[in-house]
């Protein structure tokens, strides 16, 4: 990001403290930390785990769950680990969720 603007407050992990402040910008800023690009693909899984936390209240609370919710929307291909991991990489559910503006997974070390 070229020009200024303010990054919301965030927590020691870099998980918003206030989820209504996010916007794509932001996701923008928070995954160029992580040197992460946001591409079509990043997309349709930020967009994916925001819908799923308006519906559920809730991050999905571990990786494997992540990978199973997202199988279940999407397909094998893109519901398994290792494209999961390529995209958002170190903890994929941790990751996307930090990225999505949502709170950090339970689960996830």
């Amino acid at each position: 990001m070229t020009d200024n603007f303010a990054m919301p407050e965030r927590n020691d992990e870099g998980f918003l403290e206030n989820q209504d402040e996010w916007t794509p910008r932001i996701a923008e800023a928070i995954a160029a930390e992580s040197d992460i690009n946001l591409s079509s693909n990043h997309w349709e899984i930020i967009r994916f785990l925001r819908l799923f936390y308006q519906d559920y209240e809730v991050s999905p609370p571990s990786n494997r769950l992540f990978v199973k919710a997202v199988k279940e929307r999407f397909g094998e291909e893109k519901g398994n680990s290792i494209y999961l991991m390529q995209l958002f990489p170190g903890t994929p559910a941790k990751t996307a969720c930090r990225i999505a503006g949502l709170p950090r997974p339970t689960n996830c070390l």
